[in-house]
């Protein structure tokens, strides 16, 4: 059986579900959407960060779109008289840093008064002075968050633009891709493991994990690999004032839930290898987190362990920047990738990106073109300097 769409879209998660929405919400848009939700997607994690801390201005603008899109949500997404609830919080986000990392912190701070993020410098008496709790003998400083940053429930706000999207005419049905045909300079249609053949216009990779997979069946190579991230949750009988996330200059990082802690560690980029499997490794924790937050925190020197989750991220190993926009070949097939944990934060501003190539050929709002491909050609690394991503 072979049909014919428009724009077909590959991926499960909140990208995907966002560009759908924004494509077809779209008045100059009259094209059928397709939205093929691949088996191998993993970027519906429970819990999403929002920060605006970035070196990139594309990444803070991308964060401050997200916050307009937040604000009204219900008006752009509610279907019928259904209200859209994504659990959001807003309750800041503190980088600590050492010595090293202070000419970094300023930098950015430079950069985040310039965009009018709402962000304010700390030095060590100002960080005992806020956070009495804090262990800050080895630290030089740190970077804080007063508006705009926190985090929701990613699968909420997957689920309300799925929902919106199939009430604006979107169809999407499950799949698992095995074949992409193409031409001289475009892809003309893929087959499913069905034996489903849909032929299109213009396709967009949203893959998540299973993202440098599709590119390969264009014959594309797209360095995109998946990172187990964990995290712990535990319980400590001292309780602390409402705090932040806290983001260690470790890599490890917590944030509170009320009496819950949530707590995780980012491998050094050169120790981060590629894994597809989700079992829990509680060594991690032992080795890695546990003995930075109880010297951070000494009063989590004795906690009680709750649970624990297992997801993955999506990296793109050349310079972990996403690559947005199409091949410069095949240019009708589109990339929407490498997010990592960030993908909630940037689903609305890559939505309406990709939404405005299709519907228009260019960048209308905010302009994402220094996340092109073509920087896998020429070999032009876009390096993030956050002191963590």
């Amino acid at each position: 059986m072979q049909v014919f769409e428009d724009v077909v879209i590959i991926g499960g998660g909140v990208i995907a579900a966002s560009i759908a929405y924004f494509l077809q919400s779209s008045d100059s848009f009259a094209g059928s959407v397709l939205v093929i939700e691949t088996e191998f997607d993993n970027n519906n994690s429970s819990w999403d960060i929002f920060h605006q801390q970035f070196s990139l201005p594309e990444n803070m603008q991308m964060a401050q779109f997200a916050q307009e899109f937040l604000a009204g949500l219900n008006r752009f997404l509610r279907v019928e008289d259904n209200p859209v609830n994504v659990n959001y919080r807003e309750n800041g986000y503190l980088f600590l840093v050492e010595d090293r990392d202070i000419p970094i912190l300023y930098n950015m701070n430079s950069l985040h008064q310039q965009y009018g993020a709402s962000v304010s410098l700390l030095d060590p008496e100002d960080l005992a002075r806020g956070f009495p709790w804090l262990n800050n003998s080895d630290l030089a400083g740190g970077s804080l968050g007063l508006a705009g940053e926190g985090g929701l429930n990613a699968g909420f706000l997957r689920a309300a633009f799925r929902e919106k999207a199939r009430s604006l005419g979107v169809r999407f049905q499950t799949g698992e891709l095995v074949d992409i045909a193409k031409g001289k300079n475009r892809v003309n249609s893929t087959t499913l493991s069905s034996g489903q053949t849909i032929s299109f216009n213009m396709i967009i990779n949203a893959a998540g994990t299973d993202s440098a997979r599709i590119a390969h069946m264009a014959g594309i190579n797209l360095p995109m690999e998946a990172r187990k991230r964990q995290t712990f949750s535990f319980s400590s009988k001292v309780q602390l004032e409402e705090s932040p996330v806290i983001v260690d200059p470790t890599g490890v990082h917590f944030r509170q839930d009320r009496n819950l802690f949530y707590a995780g560690y980012t491998s050094p980029r050169e120790n981060d290898p590629s894994c597809v499997g989700t079992e829990i490794d509680y060594d991690v924790f032992e080795e890695h987190i546990w003995p930075v937050l109880s010297h951070r925190i000494p009063s989590f020197q004795k906690i009680t362990m709750e649970k624990a989750l297992s997801e993955h991220d999506t990296v793109n190993v050349f310079d972990q920047s996403p690559v947005l926009g199409s091949h410069p070949v095949l240019t009708n097939f589109y990339f929407a990738n490498g997010f990592m944990g960030r993908s909630a934060q940037a689903s609305p501003a890559v939505g309406r990106a990709i939404a405005e190539l299709i519907d228009f050929g260019g960048y209308r709002t905010l302009d994402l073109s220094r996340f092109s491909f073509d920087r896998m050609v020429t070999g032009e690394a876009i390096l993030e300097h956050t002191v963590l991503q």
